[in-house]
């Protein structure tokens, strides 16, 4: 029945100048999405302002499914795309009608006619009014009209070379289009946080690259499949990652050995910072995100994201979920179904050689005197040096 798909994008549209550039990215990103599906009996494509696909109806639930997870479309509306001519507009609002009223609910409805053939003889009112009695003579017994808050509008285009009828508006991901902003570098964990980060920054537009420590055989490979699951859930949003995978045990030994015990966990996430850092440099990132929120845990207090901060010297630390409560994350990550997942228990890397009583009022000066019992440079490079690459 259905054969095309309207796409609306929200945020794309106000961009001026710069909409095009917005829109050719949006639209290379639907491609990419769907090429995934391994399918054929689609065209992707601009016109009358909006982006259209084409669609063989018997795969079009499955191209809604995956286009509707492509940040920067906001709505879309699959939709009964046919050769011109009022008689064939009627017929299919009917259709479309009949549709909608089998597949839910409804007590009142109106039709919203746009006639773009300015030189046919009814208004768009007449239209509206014309097709919504000829719908009413079919199916009056089961429904009303309410023109100010119906329940169900059926939208018909009255075009010049062709009519388009719809009615359901499909929620989409929102946002926009990933890539648009550039490319940073996210740590993730195969925690609860993390993930959720790495979905929000990518919904700002920002392409991923991820960075997972680990602290194998400390830690089991179980934990490393546990985060490439995860990639795998959020890159039904962001497009495929590279995940970085960084063995920290030797760093973290090191800091056992050399340093007071309560400055593990900062020390580590400051041998974490540099590490990431390199590595977004590496591989043309502009900023690190991580999922750190304020007074979740002892590293995360303001002394502790100043003493995080301060060894980050290139770029940016962008942090989503800094002011969210850990409800707030919860929600999120149930909607975009990583949190299933991300509570399945596997040590990580924060684990190992967990202080008692972990410093939570830090003084720069404290830990640039502890710093000074390591080879920093030496730890850091030797950590890239035996990274692995996993693509997901």
């Amino acid at each position: 029945m259905f054969n095309t798909i309207i796409i609306r994008n929200g945020e794309v549209a106000i961009k001026g100048e710069n909409r095009p550039v917005f829109e050719k990215k949006l639209m290379t990103n639907i491609k990419k999405a769907l090429y995934g599906m391994q399918i054929q009996g689609y065209k992707v494509y601009k016109g009358e302002g909006r982006i259209y696909i084409d669609a063989d109806p018997e795969i079009m639930d499955q191209v809604i499914e995956k286009v509707r997870n492509v940040f920067g479309v906001v709505t879309l509306s699959p939709a009964i795309k046919a050769e011109k001519g009022y008689e064939k507009l009627k017929e299919m609002c009917l259709e479309v009608f009949e549709d909608a009223i089998a597949n839910g609910e409804y007590k009142t409805f109106k039709m919203d006619v746009k006639r773009q053939n300015k030189s046919f003889h009814m208004t768009s009112p007449e239209m509206t009014k014309d097709i919504a009695g000829y719908i009413l003579s079919k199916h009056g017994d089961k429904i009303g009209v309410d023109v100010f808050k119906p329940e169900l509008t059926v939208y018909a285009e009255f075009r010049d070379n062709l009519n388009i009828v719809y009615a359901r508006k499909i929620d989409g991901a929102g946002g926009m289009p990933v890539g648009i902003n550039g490319k940073v570098a996210t740590l993730l964990s195969g925690g609860i946080d993390s993930p959720v980060a790495t979905y929000l920054a990518s919904k700002r537009g920002l392409e991923i690259e991820a960075v997972h420590f680990h602290s194998f055989p400390f830690t089991s490979e179980k934990s490393m499949q546990k985060v490439e699951q995860l990639a795998k859930i959020v890159s039904l949003y962001t497009g495929s990652i590279k995940i970085h995978m960084v063995n920290l045990l030797p760093v973290q030994k090191e800091i056992a050995e050399k340093c007071p015990e309560e400055l593990m966990t900062i020390l580590s996430r400051r041998f974490m910072m540099r590490i990431a850092e390199r590595i977004a440099n590496q591989t043309g990132c502009g900023a690190l995100v991580t999922g750190e929120s304020i007074g979740q845990v002892a590293s995360q207090t303001i002394e502790g994201l100043t003493a995080t901060n301060d060894v980050v010297r290139t770029m940016p630390v962008i942090r989503p979920l800094i002011s969210f409560d850990k409800e707030d994350i919860i929600k999120i990550a149930r909607n975009i179904e990583t949190f299933e997942t991300s509570i399945i228990p596997e040590e990580d890397c924060c684990t190992v050689f967990l202080p008692k009583r972990p410093a939570t009022k830090l003084k720069l000066e404290k830990i640039y005197k502890a710093e000074e019992a390591l080879d920093i440079e030496k730890l850091v490079s030797e950590a890239i040096e035996n990274s692995t690459v996993v693509d997901v």
